[in-house]
């Protein structure tokens, strides 16, 4: 099975996480593809729109600036650790954050949440 991801950081992430998956391949935006994943939509939530945002990666945002865990964010939204972990991780990415406290900390200086 072929997947075709047209978002190249997500497609540069999962290509780390699959890589020892045995049948399965990303694809080149040329190349046909079984299964295509349309990246959910993007809303910038930023005042001047800078960090662009979906709304699932905001509403782990806020939890962050709760104070809760991978586990915890988890729990709260229904889904795996591994998936909470990977929205943390994009948005640190995103924030250009050293880390969790980081992250918060950029999002509530360019408005993005309030605390």
């Amino acid at each position: 099975m072929a997947l075709n991801i047209e978002d190249k950081p997500l497609a540069d992430r999962l290509a780390a996480l699959l890589a020892n998956v045995p049948g399965l391949r990303l694809v080149r935006g040329n190349e046909s593809a079984d299964v295509a994943l349309v990246p959910p939509a993007i809303v910038s939530v930023s005042a001047d729109g800078d960090v662009p945002l979906t709304p699932r990666e905001l509403e782990v945002l806020t939890l962050l600036a709760e104070g809760m865990s991978n586990k915890a964010i988890a729990r709260r939204l229904g889904i795996s650790v591994h998936t909470a972990k990977f929205h943390v991780g994009a948005l640190i990415d995103k924030f250009d954050a050293v880390g969790r406290t980081d992250a918060v900390a950029q999002a509530a200086r360019r408005g993005v949440i309030h605390l």
